[in-house]
């Protein structure tokens, strides 16, 4: 339960003599100082909107009331929930800490559904943020390059954990363009709308040779469906592309849970037989690491959660949802994480000249020169 003190907006009645005019500037100069006193807004005991306006939405009257969006692939930052977690709501590591901000800050949450592509397209912001359809968007990497043109951040809730990989077809467990690779004169599909960008490649280094990839081009799938992911994959197993750029964990987030035979996974059943990375762990893409949210820039929605963000990093509720989402390695640490070992350096995180696994295991190392 909260602890925080909630503002209330006293709304005051025109008076009609001069006497009371008198009275209620008083008043209203007596109020002024005493917010100025405590340290709160300076603009005055002012009933309106305390966030930037979207189309339909009643803005709060005494603190902020914030909507944020998020799609429902992308398990355990973004799914749908279902009974006991909840009767099939909005769910992940971005919500739970959206609504964690309620206990320590003024300010009221709500989460809502939305598809990615309407919060971040093809290189230029989705159609939902430019229509305001919500403030933000939650869980985005803050990357370099092109996001920065159109959108602003918040402070990021995990680390920058979440390095770029490129993935290659497998002809008989051989990679059909290995590590070594430049990428010259080759395909690249991008995952569009997703972070590694298409434009952050050419910052990234091959971790087998040690030099930054060049003169490669960068397409985008043939079929566009809801799932940016699975038409870069598909491109990619029809041969549109030579490798595509994605995040370097994606293909182990996409795997099925046991019994399942959803649709946005079963594509990636064939990590490890017709697919594998030929490069992981490239960091050079990212400015910060997973933030709760993106927003239109020039918005001030970032100014307005990120000293709630820097307050609930530092709570117990951050590290429970932490846990309950198997985040804990990835994020920031307060007085309520246990000590220890240190944590196993995912292979993800790897650079691809550390790896002992295989391509059979869906990560290939650097090939022997």
């Amino acid at each position: 339960a909260s602890n925080v003190q909630r503002p209330t907006c006293v709304r005051r009645q025109p008076e009609s003599t001069r006497l009371s005019d008198v009275i209620m500037a008083v008043r209203l100069a007596l109020g002024f100082a005493s917010l100025i006193s405590q340290g709160q807004a300076a603009e005055g005991p002012s009933c309106g909107p305390k966030e930037p306006l979207i189309p339909g939405v009643m803005g709060g009257k005494m603190y902020p009331k914030i909507i944020l969006g998020q799609d429902i692939d992308w398990p355990n930052y973004a799914y749908m929930g279902t009974p006991p977690e909840s009767d099939f709501e909005v769910e992940g590591i971005g919500k739970d800490i959206a609504m964690g901000l309620e206990s320590v800050c003024n300010i009221s949450m709500t989460v809502v559904e939305m598809r990615w592509g309407e919060c971040w397209g093809d290189g230029a912001i989705g159609s939902g943020l430019k229509a305001g359809v919500a403030h933000g968007c939650m869980t985005y990497t803050h990357t370099h390059g092109a996001r920065n043109r159109f959108m602003e951040f918040t402070k990021p809730i995990l680390k920058d954990n979440k390095p770029g990989g490129l993935i290659v077809r497998l002809n008989n467990g051989v990679p059909e363009v290995n590590g070594l690779s430049d990428l010259n004169g080759k395909k690249v599909v991008d995952v569009v709308g997703w972070a590694p960008t298409a434009d952050t490649l050419a910052l990234a280094e091959n971790k087998c040779t040690k030099e930054r990839f060049t003169g490669f081009e960068m397409v985008k799938p043939s079929t566009t469906t809801d799932n940016a992911n699975n038409d870069a994959l598909t491109a990619l197993l029809a041969g549109e592309a030579d490798a595509m750029w994605v995040y370097a964990d994606q293909a182990k987030n996409y795997q099925c849970a046991e019994g399942a035979t959803d649709s946005w996974c079963t594509l990636w059943s064939g990590w490890g037989t017709t697919f594998a990375y030929i490069q992981t762990g490239l960091f050079g893409h990212a400015k910060a690491g997973t933030t709760l949210a993106l927003s239109k820039k020039g918005s001030g929605l970032a100014k307005i959660l990120d000293p709630c963000i820097d307050k609930f990093l530092e709570t117990k509720a951050y590290y429970d949802a932490c846990e309950k989402h198997k985040f804990t390695d990835s994020c920031f640490p307060n007085e309520y994480f246990p000590g220890g070992d240190a944590a196993t350096t995912p292979v993800w995180e790897k650079a691809t000249d550390e790896l002992t696994s295989t391509c059979a295991d869906g990560y290939c190392p650097c090939p022997q020169v």
